[in-house]
């Protein structure tokens, strides 16, 4: 054997030697961390690792320079942190991991998350029980059971038109009684939520809400489904989580929904991440939503939007409808009419059989 083959033999023992070691370092390190646990004690100390770091380098006989041995056990010591992270971190309630069947949420009789996409359609915002009606009516016709409306209307401009508050949630109960309606509306305010639940059969926050932690908690609070839009800006991992903070409460009846994010793009309203909907099938095992109207602005997009989301998985689809968009008091570009309503469910059944 040559002198360098001795000396290749040789650095292969080393290396499994320190393998042995660092792995005899981490589970050390586990175990650490499992104390801290029990004492309450924050698993990263910065005093701690500088001590360790100076003994070291006190230790340091050459050839590798000081800031290449503290490089070294830097990444050593930040793996072990992330080793106790990962040794603590409990499966999150709404994970595949915790549960691995899917999650039906019943709406008044309607299951969301079978398979069988439901589509959900109504007025941006409630203005008049007539209004309502009319629309109801005509989902209805339809076969459909579920309707949208806001009652309580986050805006960006605060002269622009708020919502009807409780007189919209009275029409939203009049109008679901009268047709045997599921109704969706949002809540803005953790005070609205107790009166919310007389009127309503879904809970909806919007994505202007999606971290607003004390509704998200106090929408957990209380045995009525709940349907949470993604934030204007948020990440997959931040919907998840806040879907968390509702489950975490005790209630389970989540439907999760993609509406859209903020990029760069001026095209659209905001962006459809289609791609969102079967990561979050296969991370959750939550109900997914697509609500085509918000994410797109345009009704010209309603139905290539609805039919992809379908596509990729989607448990249901959300759009707008008014009877008389032109005078509607909000978002009056985006909302389809009637005709408009008629042609898209035509459309949308024989192109993806969607069954009602």
């Amino acid at each position: 054997m040559s002198n360098l083959d001795q000396l290749r033999n040789r650095v292969d023992e080393l290396n499994v030697e320190l393998l042995k070691l660092i792995n005899e370092r981490a589970r050390l390190v586990q175990e650490i961390g499992r104390v801290k646990e029990t004492q309450g004690v924050y698993r990263y100390d910065p005093v701690r690792e500088r001590s360790m770091l100076d003994l070291i380098k006190d230790n340091n006989d050459g050839p590798f320079e000081n800031s290449t041995i503290e490089h070294i056990f830097k990444e050593i010591f930040k793996a072990g942190l992330e080793l106790q992270k990962d040794d603590h971190r409990k499966a999150l309630l709404v994970s595949r991991k915790k549960k691995p069947e899917d999650t039906i949420v019943d709406v008044k009789g309607v299951k969301v998350g079978t398979g069988t996409p439901q589509l959900i359609f109504g007025p941006c915002a409630v203005e008049s029980y007539e209004q309502v009606a009319t629309v109801a009516e005509a989902v209805k016709a339809k076969g459909l059971r579920l309707l949208r409306g806001g009652a309580y209307k986050p805006r960006t401009s605060p002269y622009d038109f708020q919502g009807l508050g409780l007189e919209g949630l009275k029409i939203l109960k009049r109008v679901a009684d009268e047709y045997n309606l599921g109704v969706i509306s949002e809540i803005v305010s953790p005070q609205d939520i107790e009166t919310a639940v007389q009127y309503i059969d879904v809970i909806q926050i919007g994505a202007r809400n999606m971290q607003n932690f004390e509704l998200l908690k106090a929408a957990g609070a209380v045995d009525k489904p709940i349907l949470l839009k993604r934030g204007l800006s948020a990440t997959i991992e931040e919907f998840i989580n806040a879907a968390e903070y509702i489950m975490a409460q005790g209630n389970g009846q989540i439907i999760l929904c993609e509406r859209g994010i903020r990029t760069y793009e001026r095209a659209t309203r905001n962006t459809l991440d289609i791609s969102a909907v079967p990561i979050l099938k296969q991370e959750t095992h939550l109900p997914v939503l697509v609500d085509v109207t918000h994410s797109t602005g345009r009704r010209d997009l309603l139905l290539p939007m609805a039919k992809a989301a379908l596509a990729v998985g989607a448990d249901g689809i959300m759009a707008e409808v008014h009877p008389d968009p032109a005078v509607a008091l909000s978002d009056s570009a985006q909302q389809m009419n009637l005709k408009q309503f008629d042609d898209f469910m035509a459309e949308l059944q024989s192109s993806t059989h969607v069954r009602v």
